[in-house]
């Protein structure tokens, strides 16, 4: 390791020595390589990248693409705080303020950029890019699992990383996440333009011996509450309750609060304002273990979730894959202390993920349909309720349409606005845009990831079934 890296190491992070793997990862990432990163939450994935960004000789900057924008404040602000020139770039920022910084990134005033994958669609970003000296020297691809179509997170800006990365001149490059299946890190490398040679693959156990990870079967709510109730009574401290649906979510937190009235119980989910969100955010990270609160969510609380002492994550309902249980179950025990996972298994609950899975592949000739219906409409704009009412005919939930309308989209079909919500029709789908085939296959591969779900809560020991099904074999 040169004498850089040492020196930055312990003057600026405070660090005498590297672990075994993040010196092999930021050796290889000196060395001009590429790398594809997969290390447990709490591992010191960031500085894989950080170090690097600060080490690398010569001008240039180090671009840090993250799916998070709370994630990506903290540790800009974590960062500034230690001296080092980082900043970010999302949508919290008004446009004002994204011009300003917009400007300061060509004027070379920054070593990190932190960005959301949204923004290499912004001309005014990639042409803050165009003019930093030394152009980026390195890319960061936070949270990578997003990239693939067979993750459990699908963030479809990430699957122009490749093509963006080509326009930067292919900087060398590291993809990190904590979760990766054989197929998932497949995904990563061809759509990063990689092979296994050229991103060969660093990783280490997902095993976190400090974490028991238990299943239950239970027949309906009220055992649900009876089990709660006892976990939360045994033990001390923070914790987190998953639900599958917020309405499900609203309902019993009533009869927790009832249950357990000896602790402070918050509710989160994605239909809050955001203003409710954050607030609801900065209590819980500002939680103390002799506070006792209880949060209630769905999954749209939690990644990048960064705090240490969480004792506790129940599961109320089944997850919709392996992957996402345990990136949620992940989040418990970052201090290193003893903490339990259980998840509450009712076969009923099955059906829940199974409808989320049928929202989430809506078919080709829906989306066709719809395509072909906003053409044909006189409305200069809509919102998914008014599309439902104009393609399926009557006004009715119908959850396929929003995720319809992420795929127009993202192909350029339509486009928003500016008023939340709403949308306008832009050009009508080509018959070659939708892969029908590849459609099909998604879905299927989605029924199977909850279909292994089932045989976790199946296991003879759950702990063991994760750890097996995340094991790197053989790196192909």
């Amino acid at each position: 390791m040169t004498s850089a890296v040492d020196t930055i190491l312990r003057e600026q992070f405070g660090h005498e020595a590297l672990r075994p793997l993040q010196a092999q990862i930021i050796e290889r990432v000196m060395g001009g390589g590429d790398a594809l990163v997969v290390m447990p939450t709490g591992s010191g994935k960031s500085l894989c990248y950080q170090l690097p960004a600060l080490a690398l000789p010569g001008p240039g900057i180090t671009l840090v693409f993250s799916p998070l924008i709370a994630l990506m404040e903290d540790q800009v602000s974590a960062l500034r705080a230690k001296g080092i020139r980082a900043q970010y770039i999302n949508s919290t920022l008004s446009r004002k303020e994204r011009e300003r910084r917009y400007v300061q990134v060509g004027d070379g005033a920054f070593d990190l950029v932190y960005a959301t994958p949204e923004r290499m669609k912004k001309e005014a970003f990639v042409e803050a890019l165009a003019r930093v000296e030394g152009g980026v020297k390195l890319l960061a691809v936070d949270e990578a699992h997003c990239i693939t179509k067979w993750g459990h997170d699908l963030r479809p800006a990430y699957q122009q990383v490749g093509r963006f990365r080509e326009q930067l001149g292919t900087p060398r490059t590291i993809a990190l996440t904590a979760t990766a299946t054989q197929e998932v890190r497949a995904d990563i490398r061809k759509t990063l333009g990689h092979s296994v040679e050229s991103m060969p693959l660093f990783s280490e156990s997902i095993d976190r011996p400090n974490l028991a990870i238990e299943v239950k079967e239970v027949w309906d709510d009220a055992e649900k509450v009876t089990d709660i109730k006892r976990i939360a009574r045994g033990l001390e401290g923070t914790g987190i309750v998953y639900f599958a649906l917020i309405k499900d979510l609203d309902r019993m937190a009533g009869e927790l609060r009832r249950a357990l009235p000896e602790r402070e119980i918050v509710i989160y989910h994605g239909r809050l304002p955001p203003e409710v969100k954050k607030k609801i955010y900065d209590r819980f990270i500002a939680a103390t273990p002799e506070d006792g609160l209880l949060l209630l969510a769905t999954n749209a609380f939690g990644m990048g979730v960064d705090k240490p002492d969480i004792r506790f994550i129940v599961h109320a309902q089944v997850p919709g894959s392996v992957e996402a249980y345990y990136q949620e179950i992940g989040r418990a025990g970052r201090d290193g202390l003893p903490s339990r996972c259980v998840l509450l298994y009712c076969q009923d609950d099955l059906a829940i993920q199974r409808e989320f899975t049928e929202w989430m592949n809506p078919p080709v000739r829906l989306m066709r349909e719809t395509s072909q219906v906003l053409e044909a409409s006189p409305h200069a704009d809509f919102d998914v309720d008014e599309m439902i009412l104009e393609v399926v005919g009557k006004r009715r939930s119908d959850r396929r349409m929003e995720y319809v309308v992420i795929e127009l989209r993202d192909l350029g079909v339509i486009e928003p606005t500016g008023i939340e919500d709403r949308f306008r029709f832009v050009r009508p789908l080509e018959p070659h845009e939708i892969d029908e085939t590849g459609v099909d296959e998604k879905k299927r591969r989605d029924l199977e990831r909850l279909l292994q779900v089932v045989q976790l809560v199946r296991a003879d020991d759950p702990k063991q079934y994760v750890l097996d099904y995340f094991a790197p074999y053989e790196d192909v």
